[in-house]
């Protein structure tokens, strides 16, 4: 028997809505739901977790998950919650960015067993692709009335007063593709249930709805909250942008650093929402957070998971020996580890001074390097009092004012890390 995944999405503050009748319809036997991801980009990002989790917890509960890649839909773009429409994707790259969401989406559900629950990856331009306009508004659009899809809180949005601009005829549409997806599914996979962010909520209902006026059956919906955070700032956001789950796009230091910064009252909700770990875990682990904040135990918690989760345990590893290069002690074979990504993610925003290879081969002496060639510091003068002190570190390690930066400093065969105390970094860049 199935274990109850309605109860497991609401202790862990996964269930903003679910339809009458959707708790019993999944106790009765093995179902099967889905989530629909956008495929605008070859990456999953941090956004879309909690639609991937949803799908996991579901599998995990003996259910059956469909992942359905929008391809037809991503070619349109959603109205909800946006205020412009998206850029429209051409079929090559559409391909690509299934392969790839397919190669991420398998490090949570797994598509390759036998077993009777195993995940589908569907795209629904596969199915739309062929269907001519007039067929469309023949064989979906007659069921539905302009008035139903009116009061779709997404379209009253849009055309409020308050919207900047209006809504295109394809973005109106948007809600009846959708719509048609969940009655193809129901049709040809029986799949019951659509699953989504509470904003969705209006369009998995207009797919309920065709089901019941075309299909003759009866679908269901039920939606997770949206993700926020408790300072009022977007969730997955940071200043360079979203946070991916492709380490080209964010590399695993990034990426784990993101999670070990958050508040403890995020960090309280997101250990729910994005681990398997269990309730009895989770209490404890918050009680001993409670006792002891300053340790961060929540967050170092949260970040290894989902981390390994995601990336790899190497990568973690690596990711929490970058972090300790900032803040702990760390030594120049620490440094001399870094992939060059790395490196420059954790001295981003470090003063940076480029100086010539040769200069590096013949052996630069430390007045030059902290200050005639590269101006860390403001005068020579300053730069022999300093080394004087014994507060000059050349990648981690003191220096006198006798040493040569030489090409065995080099970091990745292009960096030297000079370091005044403990807080002043300055990155030499070999050109």
């Amino acid at each position: 028997m199935a274990s109850n995944f309605v109860k497991e999405l609401e202790w862990r503050g996964m269930l903003h809505d679910a339809m009458p009748g959707t708790e019993e319809h999944l106790m009765e036997a093995m179902q099967a739901a889905y989530v629909g991801i956008d495929p605008t980009a070859d990456s999953l990002h941090i956004g879309h977790l909690v639609g991937v989790m949803m799908l996991r917890h579901f599998q995990l509960a003996g259910h059956k998950p469909y992942a359905l890649i929008g391809g037809a839909t991503g070619m349109i773009g959603d109205p909800s919650g946006k205020s412009a429409e998206r850029n429209l994707l051409d079929e090559t790259t559409l391909r690509h960015n299934e392969n790839a969401l397919k190669e991420q989406l398998s490090r949570f559900l797994d598509f390759d067993s036998d077993s009777e629950n195993a995940a589908v990856l569907v795209n629904n331009y596969d199915w739309m692709k062929d269907f001519s306009f007039l067929d469309f508004i023949r064989d979906v659009g007659k069921h539905i009335t302009v008035n139903y899809m009116m009061a779709k809180d997404s379209v009253k949005k849009r055309l409020s007063a308050e919207a900047k601009e209006g809504m295109s005829f394809t973005e109106f549409t948007y809600q009846l593709v959708q719509g048609y997806d969940f009655l193809h599914l129901f049709k040809t996979h029986y799949c019951t249930l659509q699953m989504g962010g509470s904003d969705q909520w209006g369009n998995i209902t207009t797919g309920t709805e065709l089901i019941r006026r075309i299909g003759g059956g009866k679908g269901y919906a039920l939606t997770c909250p949206l993700i926020t955070k408790a300072d009022g700032t977007k969730f997955g956001k940071t200043e360079s942008g979203n946070v991916w789950l492709d380490a080209e796009r964010t590399s695993p230091y990034k990426f784990y650093q993101y999670w070990l910064n958050t508040s403890d009252a995020d960090a309280e909700k997101y250990i729910k929402i994005f681990t398997f770990m269990s309730q009895s875990e989770i209490e404890g682990l918050t009680k001993e957070h409670a006792e002891a904040p300053h340790l961060r135990l929540l967050q170092k918690r949260l970040a290894e998971e989902i981390t390994v989760m995601v990336h790899s345990q190497e990568d973690l590893d690596n990711a929490v020996k970058a972090s300790q290069i900032l803040f702990g002690k760390s030594t120049s074979s620490d440094l001399k580890d870094l992939n060059e990504k790395t490196f420059l993610d954790i001295f981003e925003g470090v003063p940076q001074a480029e100086v010539a290879r040769t200069e590096i081969e013949n052996g630069m002496d430390m007045i030059a390097a902290l200050s005639a060639k590269t101006g860390f510091l403001g005068s020579n003068g300053e730069a022999r009092r300093e080394l004087k002190q014994n507060s000059i570190s050349v990648n981690k390690e003191k220096v006198k004012d006798d040493y040569l930066i030489t090409t065995e400093d080099l970091i990745n065969d292009k960096f030297v890390l000079l370091q005044r105390g403990k807080k002043n970094y300055f990155v030499l860049v070999v050109k």
